[in-house]
């Protein structure tokens, strides 16, 4: 990818903003990376939610608190993983990936 972020901030608690090498600038929510989660779990996690829509899923005590970032780490230079503050950390959210996701800030 020639794209790349040169910088990340966190604007509030819900919001992460990723400036892109090519000026672009989006917008993340911790919700929307969360239920993106490209790790295996996951997705296994909503093949199934797809296939059962009638069943309600039993949250723990975490998932019911409001969804923060805790901490954001680069692996080598083609992804992030991202720790949740529901206590997941098993994704690798790719730059292709993290550039697809997102709104774009004017």
């Amino acid at each position: 990818m020639n794209v790349y972020p040169t910088k990340l901030e966190l604007a509030a608690e819900d919001q992460l903003l990723i400036e892109w090498s090519d000026g672009q600038r989006r917008r993340y929510t911790p919700r929307e990376l969360r239920n993106e989660c490209p790790c295996a779990t996951c997705r296994e996690k909503r093949s199934a939610d797809a296939r059962q829509p009638t069943l309600l899923p039993i949250l723990s005590e975490a998932e019911t608190q409001p969804l923060k970032i805790e901490r954001m780490r680069p692996l080598g230079n083609y992804a992030y993983s991202i720790d949740f503050s529901d206590g997941h950390n098993t994704g690798i959210y790719t730059l292709e990936f993290l550039r697809e996701l997102g709104r774009p800030v004017m």
